[in-house]
């Protein structure tokens, strides 16, 4: 099959979308389809608001009709509502091809956060967005449930997976920190609907620990003195920061899905996060992770939860079955 995937986050972005992506090309190609990108690479770009390391394409309305006709694709998804993401559905909707999309971000929450605009008006323009979509694809029951409150239509199951070669307890290492133990790590993008401070303002024993970087670092390495910011890190420097750690501390409440808990979880290191979408569906009750709204207790009872445990919770999570579901979910173009 060839299917063309158009998205306005791709590399050299680091965030769960674009790995989300990045796992799904290689699994699609394992399976014999072939995937076209359409991303903000090929077109002249502006930095997005609040986020300048992200690059939006502008004028890409013209240019994306053509490579769509040129790909001649059995089957067209839009991941992202941005610029590209608008241009391609527009063309859709002109000529007449089906299309499937994606809600991979809450954002509703993000720019209310940031008090950009109002829940409800956002909402609305991403419903009339995702209307036409003959399946909007979403990564949790959790999110599914509250799109449909909102009046969303055709909404469509497709899971994440997680590399559990890469995310190893084998990976563990006495070395890979120089701080105190017990250590408390998160890996996230650092900026306000991240909910970090929810996470450095606990007071907890031995050390926290945060890799990632984002609009907020500036500011939160000021504020928090005593914590370890390690800035960008991944592969096998990631693994190894994953499987040395004691406990995952997932302060966001506003995560779809939040790969970095499997990621986490296969490393063997146990989740605390609050009971809200997203931690409800990952870790739910599988002891994996303690939620619970007093954030604190939770990183302390995570303490106790063997590492074997999280590992083969996280084995339950496969790349190979979440780029099936992705086809199994798309809609013949034509």
């Amino acid at each position: 099959m060839k299917i063309l995937i158009v998205s306005d986050a791709w590399l050299p972005q680091v965030n769960g979308v674009v790995r989300t992506l990045v796992a799904l090309l290689r699994e699609l190609e394992k399976m014999g389809h072939r995937a076209t990108m359409i991303t903000p690479d090929l077109f002249r770009t502006l930095p997005c608001p609040f986020y300048p390391e992200i690059r939006l394409a502008v004028g890409a309305g013209g240019r994306i009709g053509t490579i769509i006709e040129q790909t001649k694709p059995d089957a067209i998804h839009i991941v992202t509502e941005g610029p590209l993401g608008l241009a391609a559905r527009r063309w859709c909707l002109k000529h007449g091809h089906a299309f499937t999309t994606a809600y991979h971000t809450r954002f509703p929450e993000y720019l209310a956060a940031r008090l950009v605009a109002p829940r409800r008006l956002v909402y609305a323009a991403l419903r009339r967005f995702h209307a036409p979509s003959r399946g909007v694809m979403v990564a949790t029951e959790s999110v599914r449930r509250a799109l449909a409150e909102h009046g969303f239509i055709n909404l469509k199951p497709w899971g994440r997976g997680v590399d559990t070669k890469l995310f190893n307890p084998a990976h563990r290492s006495i070395e890979a920190y120089e701080v105190k133990r017990p250590i408390f790590l998160t890996v996230s993008r650092i900026a306000v609907e991240k909910n970090l401070p929810a996470f450095l303002d606990l007071d907890l024993p031995g050390s926290k620990v945060v890799v990632g970087e984002g609009p907020q670092l500036a500011e939160l390495k000021r504020r928090y003195p005593e914590v370890h910011f390690l800035g960008h890190r991944e592969n096998g420097v990631l693994a190894r920061l994953y499987a040395s750690a004691d406990v995952f501390v997932f302060a966001s409440r506003t995560d779809t899905f939040g790969l970095v808990m499997l990621e986490a979880l296969a490393s063997g290191l146990p989740v605390a996060a609050y009971p809200v979408p997203g931690p409800l569906d990952v870790i739910g009750r599988s002891g994996a992770g303690v939620l619970d709204e007093d954030l604190r207790s939770a990183a302390l009872a995570a303490l106790s939860i063997p590492s074997a445990h999280c590992r083969n919770h996280a084995l339950k999570f496969t790349w190979a079955n979440c780029a099936k579901q992705f086809v199994d979910q798309l809609s013949p173009a034509h």
